[in-house]
């Protein structure tokens, strides 16, 4: 019952100040966040792809408001590519972009982030690499998965993340999965009502691996966005199942947490990627990850007890 309050806190701009004022709040943020600048997360791409891994990057921030705030956001990522492009290590990094970011909700939103967002897919594809649409709330689906498509015929490569908790997924699991599209599944992150999402936890973990099954079975490439063991065991024997190899599909997780499984499943031969964000905005990014387990809110209470 903790993530909803939490949820809730994430869009409060009086929370925002309190926690973001708080002392040790920084210290508890670095475990998810690394940093806040391209050169402060360099050392951290290098040291994760020597171990094997491969990284989902993320610049953070989502209350963008005028268009010239969508454009700083496009620049950020153009930034970033640049970098990557530098250090030789296009091919072991994509991006992760929320569209929010690129103006989506903003008058015009849809062409205008469609406008902000191509120009980095094209320089991602330059490098060897691509670029994965992160999925937010339910109302802005439809743009997401419009520009997925327009971007598509293009970038082939361009990825979508979908949601097991909402209802309307196992369908848009389908479709993707047909036309060979790569697919990030998460369980959600956002508060939903229950008009379109499952509440419990249990329905959520079961229509993730209806979901998993569809994406297995499909001609797409799955990405499964998880830390649970019993769903990454799941993954393994579905892909099994499949007669996938283990190049046909891959692990994602959070920069911060399980960190031992990620070199485990690298070690195993399986393409394990860390998602691995940054940026000066990381309040709505932190909530949500708190939001998520409450492991990672006991880390944040217990930090701020001990050290406040």
């Amino acid at each position: 019952m903790l993530g909803p309050v939490i949820l809730a806190a994430s869009r409060s701009d009086r929370m925002r100040r309190l926690i973001s004022a708080a002392p040790v709040t920084k210290q508890v943020v670095d475990r998810f966040i690394p940093g806040e600048t391209v050169d402060e997360v360099v050392p951290i791409i290098q040291d994760l792809t020597a171990k094997g891994l491969e990284l989902t990057m993320d610049v953070v921030g989502e209350d963008i408001t005028t268009p010239q705030q969508a454009e700083a956001a496009r620049d950020a990522y153009l930034e970033l590519i640049d970098r990557l492009k530098e250090l030789e290590l296009g091919t072991r990094a994509e991006m992760s972009v929320k569209l929010s970011m690129f103006g989506q909700a903003l008058d015009g939103g849809h062409e205008l982030a469609l406008a902000n967002v191509r120009p980095v897919v094209e320089a991602a594809a330059a490098i060897g690499t691509t670029v994965t649409l992160d999925a937010e709330d339910h109302t802005t689906l439809d743009s997401m998965f419009a520009i997925h498509d327009e971007l598509r015929r293009d970038f082939p490569q361009t990825g979508c993340v979908i949601q097991a908790y909402l209802f309307r997924t196992e369908a848009d699991a389908r479709r993707l999965a047909a036309n060979g599209s790569r697919v990030r599944l998460v369980k959600g992150a956002y508060k939903e009502p229950a008009e379109v999402a499952y509440q419990q936890k249990h329905e959520i973990d079961k229509a993730y691996v209806r979901i998993l099954k569809v994406l297995m079975e499909g001609d797409g490439y799955p990405m499964i966005g998880s830390h649970d063991p019993r769903l990454i065991s799941i993954a393994q024997e579905l892909a099994r199942r499949a007669g996938r190899k283990l190049d046909e599909y891959e692990f994602q997780m959070l920069y911060g947490i399980r960190s031992d499984e990620h070199v485990r499943l690298a070690a195993e031969g399986h393409r394990m990627r860390v998602y691995t964000a940054y940026g000066t905005d990381w309040y709505g990014y932190f909530m949500r990850r708190l939001a998520e387990k409450p492991a990672n809110l006991v880390f944040f209470v217990r930090s701020v007890i001990t050290r406040g």
